[in-house]
């Protein structure tokens, strides 16, 4: 019930790492599955029980929360939708990539634009846990610009997942993949529990630029980490080694 799931993420917040973010994963306060069965009964666009409180949690963190929610829209079409919530504004991306071997495809709509948000000086490339899949779509790019140095598209990639036990070892493989060939941070946030269809386990981690672990959950166990960004040590890496000039 998103009730319950909303009481335990709020004690898993409050007691982990004050944070500048907070990541939760897919359709962190359900569960995944069919909209008739996951989407909060009554739905007002902007008025869902989890959204608002993502946004009471925000005001009181001092920080962005961030995580997957199956929404319905004014006009009856479901969303899997990925929030970024700041105690000042709400941003949003809808899934792009919907998992047909699953059937998501037949209940959610797809977005169709990528999301790149700023937060305190860091941004992030929103994703959905099959956009792992498609490189293409994640890939970073160069802002071309007057400066001497052109600078990257987004410092850190977030997943939010609903990512299956059976497959843990290719989410491990495709988080670093991303992280290399964009040069950049990935953050991913997967579930744990069951449902009637899969199992998960977790494997939440953040992985670093050089494809280095630098932060990670120990699996089938609820828990949080956390990790401070090196954005100038980043961006020491871009001018080293400026892969993403040669696209």
């Amino acid at each position: 019930m998103p009730t319950e799931n909303i009481r335990r993420t709020e004690v898993s917040l409050l007691n982990a790492p004050v944070s500048d973010l907070y990541v939760l994963p897919e359709m962190w306060s359900t569960g995944f599955g069919s909209p008739q069965s996951l989407t909060e009964s009554g739905f007002d666009y902007g008025n869902d029980m989890s959204l608002q409180w993502m946004k009471r949690m925000s005001i009181r963190l001092d920080a962005a929360i961030a995580g997957s929610l199956s929404v319905r829209e004014r006009d009856g079409i479901y969303r899997n939708r990925f929030y970024f919530v700041t105690p000042d504004d709400v941003w949003y991306y809808d899934k792009r990539h919907l998992f047909s071997y699953g059937n998501e495809h037949l209940a959610y709509t797809a977005g169709k634009e990528r999301i790149v948000v700023e937060w305190r000086g860091v941004r992030f490339l929103l994703q959905i846990c099959y956009d792992l899949r498609f490189p293409c779509f994640s890939r970073n790019w160069i802002i071309r610009s007057d400066e001497p140095l052109p600078s990257y598209g987004y410092d850190c990639a977030l997943y939010v997942a609903s990512w299956p036990t059976s497959r843990i070892s290719v989410w491990h493989a495709l988080l670093r993949a991303r992280a290399l060939e964009n040069q950049c941070y990935v953050v991913g946030v997967n579930r744990i529990g069951e449902d009637p269809q899969c199992t998960y386990c977790g494997g939440t981690c953040a992985i670093d630029a050089y494809g280095r672990t630098v932060a990670s959950c120990p699996e089938g166990t609820i828990a949080s980490c956390s990790f401070e960004m090196d954005l100038e040590g980043l961006a020491r890496f871009h001018r080293k080694f400026p892969v993403l000039e040669d696209v």
